[in-house]
């Protein structure tokens, strides 16, 4: 666990722009489970990845065509969130950070750490944007 002031900007990064925290593993299952589009950021300190994580998610929520709701979890504070969002993620591996997009329940398209390190958060962004035009 880290200290909350540590990740506060973290977390607020992408609530300003109408992310949805999730706290625990029924608002994680009741949000991706849903009918239509669910877009999970799995949230994370580590600066090499994150950094450009989150912009590039922030850009691709910006997108004239994008899913139905942009929630978050964020790994190393909200164990029983991250742990339920990473089960339904299967049979990809644990990833922090790492984005999927969920349509109707399912797994649709994933974009784990080693897909974000050393990509500008543009390029990260165009990959989700595709994504959104194909199943939003």
């Amino acid at each position: 666990m880290y200290p909350e002031y540590l990740v506060a900007p973290m977390r607020e990064e992408l609530t300003r722009v109408g992310f949805e925290e999730l706290k625990d593993a029924e608002q994680v299952n009741a949000a991706i489970k849903s009918e239509g589009t669910t877009f999970v950021m799995v949230n994370s300190v580590c600066g090499c990845a994150a950094a450009n994580a989150r912009p590039a998610a922030r850009m691709a929520a910006a997108n004239a065509k994008h899913p139905d709701k942009l929630v978050t979890v964020f790994a190393g504070m909200e164990r029983e969130a991250v742990d339920a969002a990473r089960n339904l993620m299967l049979p990809y591996p644990p990833s922090s950070p790492s984005m999927a997009l969920f349509k109707d329940g399912k797994l649709v398209h994933i974009i784990e750490r080693h897909q974000i390190e050393g990509r500008p958060a543009q390029m990260i962004a165009d990959n989700l944007i595709d994504a959104f035009e194909q199943y939003c």
